[in-house]
């Protein structure tokens, strides 16, 4: 069932085209994941399926109400989890939710509830009377969903939600969003860690300079792609050079580096592996290790954007 309709949606600002004629549909109970670099028109998208910005043109549907004409009805529906925190330090967790289930119509003993309904499940009950000022960057993260999600929405979109945590508050906030679609909401997900967009949902859009690229099941998006590999070359240490020079490499789909370790994308790894082994020598980096991973999302970004989703 159709949940969510985007069709020819377009918004400017002032001459640049940020969201250009993009059409997608989400359906109802599904974990879709929407991806884009950095100015890709992603944020721009979401900030009118909200209806926080008004499309130039263009329609929005969410569950048969268009958000242009009726956005009161459709706010009703969502909850937001925004990249940068929307908490405010001088209450406690529990007056932080407090105040966000007013917003949306609970008083009394149905707000108490819900409250401590969206406390237990983000695991912040035994915290509930302390502020965010004693809270990791982790347990803010969560108090930032409890927010969003303590009035039930039927749509919940995650913007970022694993920005600066570590990995345990990763692996839980993940586990949430897995449980929250168990128990009936529609997620829409963005994110610019690869392995998680992997990890929870089925479908992604990719967006790039304000157009949709690409949409469908991520399995069939790697197929399309199949000729597309990474290379994991494990160094001593890495130098900007040896990095640009490889870039240049005639079908290198792109290059990055973590810490001391160069992932390269190509679309033959047998073709060029020789290439690599020689520019990292005539670059005097040390090779540690070398090794060839199966295709993921990461490769169908690159090959569709030649970028990194974290450029």
């Amino acid at each position: 069932m159709t949940y969510i309709q985007l069709n020819n949606v377009i918004k400017r600002y002032s001459h640049q085209l940020a969201v250009d004629q993009v059409s997608f549909t989400i359906e109802k109970g599904e974990v879709f994941g929407l991806l884009g670099p950095n100015g890709a028109g992603k944020s721009t998208t979401i900030k009118m399926l909200v209806g926080l910005l008004k499309p130039d043109s263009g329609e929005i549907l969410v569950d048969g109400i268009d958000v242009k004409k009726r956005p009161i009805d459709v706010k009703k529906k969502l909850g937001l989890v925004p990249q940068e925190l929307a908490i405010y330090n001088n209450l406690s967790a529990e007056e932080n939710i407090a105040f966000f289930g007013g917003l949306h119509g609970l008083r009394g003993k149905h707000l108490k509830e819900r409250i401590e309904e969206a406390l237990t499940f983000t695991g912040l009950e035994d915290r509930k009377k302390d502020k965010p000022v004693k809270f990791s960057g982790g347990m803010k993260r969560r108090l930032n969903i409890a927010c969003a999600i303590v009035h039930k929405p039927d749509i919940i979109i995650m913007d970022e939600p694993t920005v600066g945590i570590d990995p345990q508050s990763r692996n839980h906030i993940l586990d949430s969003i897995l449980e929250l679609n168990r128990m009936g909401a529609t997620i829409i997900y963005t994110s610019h860690y690869m392995e998680e967009v992997e990890a929870i949902c089925k479908r992604v859009g990719i967006m790039d300079n304000g157009k949709l690229i690409a949409l469908g099941d991520k399995n069939h998006l790697k197929k399309e792609i199949t000729s597309g590999e990474k290379i994991l070359v494990e160094t001593a240490e890495v130098n900007a050079s040896a990095v640009d020079a490889l870039k240049k490499l005639h079908g290198i789909l792109g290059v990055s580096v973590k810490d001391n370790q160069i992932e390269v994308y190509s679309k033959s790894s047998q073709e060029r592996l020789q290439d690599i082994l020689f520019i990292l020598a005539n670059h005097q980096i040390m090779i540690k290790n070398i090794a060839l991973t199966d295709v993921n999302l990461e490769n169908v970004f690159l090959h569709l954007t030649g970028k990194s989703l974290r450029d």
